[in-house]
């Protein structure tokens, strides 16, 4: 169904103002400072220096790291076009981050500084032995992040800028990328780290003076808190599908626990599908884990996750509250295709991003030209640790004897490798949906991830779990979750109104129901 056009619900058309252009490049020039002074500070002679800033982090970097690295502008359009659409109960995808985090400090952490690694395939291969798990870790991670993380970041970003600031989508899209590369690839993890640092204060001052700017207007405009779930639910958009319920907020909108078999995000799935993939996301995947074994200490790290811990229970009311306020605000702004099993309503092109845009420009005078710098910040902050996640690969890949100047050396290539990428990206990305792509990157996560968390678990707590075994269960869930996959593009969702005729495999079993089979799968092999 075509995009609603009202005279209420157009979107915002910000010029861009003389602060705007201040605050941009102050703050582009703050995070290549950071990085230049970073790069001075830490021995970059060694793999550690270089890659794990010396082993030398304070606590609080570390989580505010771990936080802006979680915290992406794809997730922040998602939240709130999620919120908008379907009510509180994506807030589980953040708050159960809070326990994944403490099993990365307490549970994972400890193993794998004790291991002397590096890179998590690199802590398969002590475990197991052999090349081959190490080797096919080292293609999924690559595929994962591209697949659920640039796209995202990328498709977001790029719409950010076209929309808000007015700049030219491939032109901005490559300078944020080159200007990112150049102090990552200067500084290390460490630019990466102390920038991350650098902006958290600044997205995080952004999101609690905006949730309170923006709530007191808001809530004057519905009647309070206490108005907020009658208002939500009666914010229907002004064009329907006749004879059709998909209009509707959802009547659940305000549960967390939902259904587990009628539900969009069945409390089954949220409690261990869910579970499963923060596992791989928090305790195993490399560019989080690194943040935590740059640690000077394993307190350091502790630390630094329960931070991460806290500073993740904001986005309920942050960002996914005033999404739900936008569309009580603003309901011709919702457009509607239902997605019966795999989660949420979706938008045409750029409506994702038209709920943030709506918050950010309620109260523009005071909070404009930061709010876009912050936004800028995001996409700076997720390219940089893409580079140093390309460029952790190739330090590891069967090169035993290489020197660091040579891997160093290769970052020209790798650079404009992944610029290229990214620009090749757009285009794909401009043909999808806001909500689609968020729904999407957790279904990804669910058919690719699963088979890696088990190995990990097994790897740490069963003594008995061999190379062979390990790498079958991986082969046998990779066929699985392509299967799946597979699946997903021949049979796509359909939209509001027409009779769901995909494979039961499809419509009766939630992505994240999928993830307890692909993983249990797993480990059974």
């Amino acid at each position: 169904m075509e995009g609603n056009s009202t005279a209420g619900s157009s979107s915002p058309s910000p010029q861009f103002s003389v602060a705007d252009l201040v605050v941009v490049v102050v703050y582009f020039s703050l995070n290549v400072a950071v990085g230049i002074w970073s790069s001075c500070r830490v021995n970059r002679n060694t793999i550690s220096g270089y890659f794990l800033a010396g082993r030398d982090m304070a606590w609080w970097p570390i989580g505010a790291s771990l936080f802006a690295s979680s915290e992406g502008s794809g997730l922040f359009i998602g939240l709130a076009g999620t919120g908008a659409a379907g009510g509180v109960a994506v807030t589980g995808f953040e708050w159960n981050a809070t326990y994944a985090l403490l099993a990365l400090a307490w549970v994972f952490v400890p193993v794998y500084i004790s291991s002397g690694i590096v890179t998590m395939p690199e802590y398969l291969q002590r475990r197991f032995g052999g090349e081959r798990i190490r080797m096919y870790l080292c293609g999924l991670s690559l595929l994962l992040s591209i697949f659920t993380k640039i796209s995202t970041d990328l498709y977001s970003g790029a719409l950010f800028v076209q929309v808000c600031l007015g700049w030219d989508l491939y032109l901005s899209t490559v300078l944020m990328l080159v200007v990112t590369g150049l102090y990552t690839i200067a500084g290390g993890l460490a630019a990466v780290i102390y920038t991350d640092a650098l902006q958290t204060p600044i997205m995080t001052l952004i999101m609690v003076l905006g949730a309170i700017v923006l709530a007191v207007k808001a809530f004057n405009e519905i009647g309070g808190y206490p108005n907020l779930e009658e208002a939500y639910l009666k914010a229907v958009p002004s064009k329907i599908v006749p004879n059709t319920t998909c209009h509707l907020p959802r009547a659940d909108a305000m549960h967390l626990f939902r259904d587990p078999v009628s539900g969009d995000l069945p409390w089954t799935g949220m409690t261990f599908g869910l579970s499963i993939m923060a596992t791989w996301y928090w305790c195993t995947d490399q560019v989080i884990v690194q943040r935590s074994l740059s640690a000077k200490s394993l307190s350091h790290a502790k630390a630094g996750s329960i931070l991460a811990s806290y500073l993740k229970m904001l986005p309920l009311f942050v960002i996914i509250m005033p999404g739900m306020i936008s569309r009580v605000l603003y309901p011709a702004s919702l457009c509607l295709k239902q997605a019966p099993n795999t989660g949420f309503l979706s938008y045409p092109l750029g409506r994702g991003v038209h709920f943030v845009l709506r918050l950010l420009f309620l109260s523009r005078q005071a909070l404009g030209a930061l709010a876009r710098a912050a936004f800028i910040a995001w996409l700076l902050g997720f390219f940089s640790y893409f580079f140093l996640l390309l460029l952790f690969l190739l330090s590891r890949w069967r090169w035993r004897n290489i020197t660091l100047h040579r891997i160093i050396a290769a970052r020209r290539v790798v650079t404009v490798v992944l610029v290229a990428l990214s620009v090749v990206w757009i285009p794909i990305l401009q043909s999808s949906s806001g909500g689609q792509l968020y729904v999407y990157i957790q279904a990804v996560t669910s058919y690719l991830a699963p088979p890696v968390t088990a190995v990990f678990i097994l790897a740490v707590f069963w003594p008995r779990a061999n190379e062979q075994g390990a790498f079958w269960g991986l082969m046998v869930g990779l066929a699985l979750g392509l299967a799946r996959m597979g699946l997903e593009l021949a049979y796509p969702t359909p939209c509001c109104g027409v009779p769901d005729g995909r494979p039961w495999l499809l419509a009766d079993i939630h992505y994240l129901h999928f993830a307890v089979l692909l993983c249990a799968a797993t480990g059974a092999i």
